[in-house]
């Protein structure tokens, strides 16, 4: 097999994912980088529930913060890679970078949550206090009363009670 030979084999294998580790917190400025020099990135994320500034907001984080796949092809220049905005490495073993498998990649396609917005809270949802003299104790959500705080529904002394509570006093149950 000549050399010619060998570069076309190279160039007919499918693209493969790998890792790549990126800067403290810039996950997003690493991908929005790659994007642009046409690499293709996958970074799952997810929903989560955060108290920022005393209110309760969803915020949508990395699944595995610090770290985002690219798709490369095996003769691919990878040395721009290196010079990424928000990028810190391809994650590697032995000096060879480390291929992800493909059914890994789809597995988490598959399983990727929406990245349609849901409200934190719908009526009818369990909750839990979890600060103040009522804390552990299970409830019902029923509605907003203002950003900060919620109307629950509670058996108390077995009666149904309406109480309102600050937001940041209940969980999910």
């Amino acid at each position: 097999m000549n050399a010619l030979q060998g570069m076309e084999i190279m160039a007919s294998q499918p693209a493969a994912w790998y890792l790549v580790h990126c800067k403290p917190r810039q996950d997003e400025r690493a991908e929005e980088h790659l994007i642009r020099q046409g690499y293709t990135c996958y970074r799952p994320r997810l929903q989560r529930e955060r108290v920022v500034a005393g209110r309760r907001q969803s915020v949508v984080e990395s699944l595995f913060p610090g770290y985002l796949f690219v798709q490369l092809q095996p003769n691919a220049n990878w040395s721009p890679l290196r010079s990424t905005r928000g990028v810190n490495r391809l994650v590697s073993f032995g000096g060879y970078p480390l291929e992800v498998p493909v059914h890994v990649i789809d597995s988490l396609h598959q399983h990727a949550p929406s990245d349609e917005p849901q409200s934190l809270l719908q009526p009818g949802d369990p909750v839990r206090i979890v600060e103040g003299s009522l804390a552990d104790l299970d409830a019902i959500f029923l509605s907003m009363d203002g950003d900060e705080r919620v109307v629950l529904l509670m058996n108390l002394l077995n009666r149904e009670q309406r109480l309102t509570l600050p937001l940041a006093c209940v969980r999910r149950g």
